[in-house]
Order: C-alpha cells, then structure tokens, then sequence
C-alpha cells in the first residue's frame, strides 16, 4: 500500500496529538473520523486546522468500519471502551494502535494478543515514554552500560489528576476503569518495567480516594523476582507536577529530575541528558510496522504486564495485605 488509511475512534484532546502526528507522516492518511459528541469534530478541527475538512464523520464506529475502506484505526476513547474498540476492528482485519491503557484487565490484554497473534495484524500501545530520547538513554544505561545489575527504583508521579478530572470521565469506574493509577500511573508502571526488565513478584498499596469513586493517590511497595525493589507514588491530588525517578545499580544511581537526566557511576557524576532531538512516536513507529519497516515497539504483551501491576495493587489496597503478582495464569 502507498498509503495507510486510518479512522480515528474518538475525537477529543488526546485525538489532536495523534492527528497532527499523523499528518506529518507521508505513508499516513485520516479518512475518517468518529465520536459521540459532535461537538467534538469541531473542536478537533480548530486544534488541527490541516485536517481534510471533508473528512466523513460518525457517531458509531461501526457506521464507519461499514462504510470507509480503512487500513487501520486509532482508539482514543475512555478506558473501558476500548477492549470493543480494539477486537472489532482487529476481526475485521484492521491494524489497531490503542491509548493507555490498553485496556482495563488482564483477561482483556490476554484477549487482544491472542487476537493479535491470530490475524496477524499490528497492536500497538500508544505509551509515548518508550520513544522519547531520554528514557531510551536511561534504559540502555541499565540494561548495557556501568551502572549494572538494578536493586532499587524510586518513582513520584505528581499531578493535580483530582481536581482537573472533577466531573469527567476520568473519575467514573464505567468508563475510566479506574483512577490515577490507571490513568497516567499506567505510563509510570510501564516505563519502569522496560527501562529495568524486572517482573514484579509481591504487590503492597495503600490507596487514598479523597471522597472519589477511584483512586487518587496510591503508594507501592514491591518486591520484584530478581530481588530487587520498588517504591512507587502516584499522587492525584498534588499541588505540582513532579515526574522525579532513581535507579540504583550495583555500581551507580540514574537520576530522572522532570525531563533531565544525571548518573553518578563509582563517585562520578555526569550529566547524562541526551541532546538529540524525540525523532520518534507511537504513530510513526505503528505506521512503519504495518508496512513492514519496523517492529512494534510498544506491543500489547507489554500492556498485560502493566494490567497484572495494576490488578494487583488495587487487589492489595482492597484486602490491607501484599498481593502475589501471577503472571503464567
């Protein structure tokens, strides 16, 4: 094909990030748009004023797989949905990249990859850390370079997740599937797990709801199966953005500080911030996986890992007790 013809499944604030993105690619083109509101065309249309103006719309996205020829879909919808979202298209024979998370339980993940694996089609997690130039450095740092075998992480993720998300569908469990742990916490969990390959092994959380129907601020403690550890905060109801992680080696400390990055490797201190620009995304790299020049970087394998995570801290902030992590069930 000379072009990869994409519907997009929801059409709002996240929509215009993927769409300009996907004007920029030459082998990429949007042939259709769907939402249920349709005031959200419009608003879609003044943060992506490139866009075709003739674009078709829809209000079902099954109207859509009806009536546009397509070879692929973005889901861009509220969490739960997106399970639906994902298997439909997969079975009609469309590559799918889906928004975390992918999707809201780990029977689902195990679902959509073996779906995945039978229609030979591309899954792809839209997890855009992988792919910006500095967790890339962090991650060969760990895995080839001098700070060696990893003990310890320390992460915080802090953001006014509570009062932004008030009366929206982020803090409603039928769409959201849960709070913050699900919602930006899901980007945390996972670029620790690629960054440092560990598997977690024991799960403890503390969750505090603030009166909401989801969490907002949870903390873990987790001991993973190679021994090493992992404390991890994810704060909703924070009066700052903080983005702030530690990776202990055997023999040196990666410091993550809100975008910069420092190592201290044997007494040594650099300053270790990649200076090459992000020449990379999740829309790129699942354009050039459908035609066949790359492999998926941010495959659904990795999402049922950061799905079991989940299950099981809000399973231990349920019961008051650590949670084993079971991943062959």
């Amino acid at each position: 094909m000379s072009k990869v013809r994409v519907g997009l499944i929801g059409c709002g604030n996240i929509a215009g990030g993927h769409a300009h993105r996907l004007l920029r690619i030459p082998e990429a083109e949007i042939v259709a748009l769907c939402d249920i509101d349709p005031g959200a065309f419009d608003r879609l249309y003044q943060r992506v004023p490139a866009l075709n103006p003739d674009l078709p719309r829809f209000a079902d996205y099954r109207e859509m797989l009806d009536a546009v020829e397509l070879d692929a879909v973005q889901v861009l919808t509220p969490h739960t949905l997106h399970y639906e979202h994902i298997m439909i298209p997969l079975e009609r024979g469309l590559h799918v990249l889906t928004e975390k998370p992918m999707v809201c339980t780990s029977e689902h993940a195990r679902a959509v990859i073996e779906a995945k694996n039978r229609t030979g089609k591309v899954v792809l997690v839209s997890y855009q850390r992988r792919y910006q130039e500095n967790f890339r450095f962090i991650r060969d740092l760990l895995n080839d370079g001098p700070v060696g075998k990893i003990q310890y992480v320390s992460a915080l993720l802090g953001q006014d997740w509570l009062n932004r998300t008030q009366g929206k569908w982020r803090q409603d469990p039928a769409l959201s599937g849960g709070g913050q742990l699900n919602d930006s916490g899901s980007h945390l969990l996972d670029i620790i797990l690629w960054a440092t390959g560990v598997q977690p092994e024991t799960v403890y959380a503390n969750i505090e709801y603030f009166g909401a129907k989801v969490d907002i601020n949870t903390a873990l403690t987790v001991r993973c199966t190679n021994g090493a550890q992992l404390n991890i905060a994810v704060v909703g109801h924070s009066a700052e953005w903080c983005d702030d992680m530690t990776f202990w080696g055997e023999n040196g400390v990666i410091y993550y500080r809100n975008g910069q990055v420092k190592a201290k490797v044997r007494g040594r201190e650099e300053d270790l911030t990649p200076t090459k620009p992000e020449t990379d995304n999740p829309d790129r790299n699942f354009i050039n996986a459908i035609l066949g020049k790359e492999t998926v970087q941010s495959p659904p394998e990795d999402a049922l890992k950061v799905a079991l995570f989940t299950e099981a801290a809000w399973r231990s902030a349920e019961t008051g007790a650590p949670v084993t992590v079971s991943w062959d069930s």
